[in-house]
């Protein structure tokens, strides 16, 4: 699973149709963290890295899948198409 959005690189130029991936996924108790990276198409190396958390819910999907739909409901990820 991964999302697809034009992303803004710190640079200030756009990537349209941004392959963005969550990566690094860790539980600590009530909570997951990640990482986000977006790269051009998936294979590349990443352009843009961010880092995440939110609640961890057990009897919830894995923890990828919560990890995707938290970001999906980010303003920054408004938008994002599942690819």
């Amino acid at each position: 699973m991964a999302l697809q959005k034009t992303i803004q690189t710190n640079f200030g130029f756009d990537v349209k149709n941004s392959y963005i991936r969550v990566e690094g996924v860790r539980i600590e108790k009530d909570k997951i963290q990640f990482q986000v990276r977006a790269s051009v198409d998936g294979i590349k190396p990443h352009f843009a890295d961010f880092s995440y958390e939110c609640a961890y819910l057990i009897e919830g999907e894995n923890p990828i899948k919560q990890a995707y739909e938290h970001l999906k409901t980010l303003p920054e990820f408004a938008g994002a198409m599942e690819c």
